[in-house]
């Protein structure tokens, strides 16, 4: 059973950072994609992140300021944000669905598993 905990939301001013954690449980890195979204009241669901066989994709939006790194012993997938912006306001989650073995990179859109959210404010 696939299960996905997200943690380390929380408020900050602009220009500070956070690390969010996505600690999961029924996968591998091996048969499993994982990526980080996030919501915004009133949007979309937005992709931000995921780890790739051959590197890493990252939204334009965040480029320049969010990574996505991963610890494959304790299968934990980090979300490293920096110099946050009002408008990076949102529940961010942690998603996981199986690999396509064939591929190399990841969907970017599309998962099965989702983890509960952890709320990110950015205000002053």
């Amino acid at each position: 059973q696939v299960q996905l905990v997200e943690s380390g939301g929380d408020s900050v001013q602009p220009g500070g950072s956070l690390r969010l954690s996505c600690a999961a449980s029924g996968v591998t890195y091996d048969t499993y994609c994982m990526a980080w979204f996030r919501q915004a009241p009133g949007k979309d669901r937005e992709f931000i992140a995921t780890i790739n066989r051959d590197g890493t994709t990252i939204a334009n939006s965040v480029l320049d300021r969010f990574t996505i790194s991963k610890d494959n012993a304790k299968v934990t997938l980090y979300l490293q944000m920096k110099r946050l912006k009002l408008e990076d306001t949102a529940m961010y989650y942690c998603a996981a669905d199986r690999r396509v073995q064939s591929r190399s990179r990841c969907p970017l859109s599309g998962y099965t598993f989702w983890g509960q959210g952890t709320q990110v404010t950015v205000s002053s």
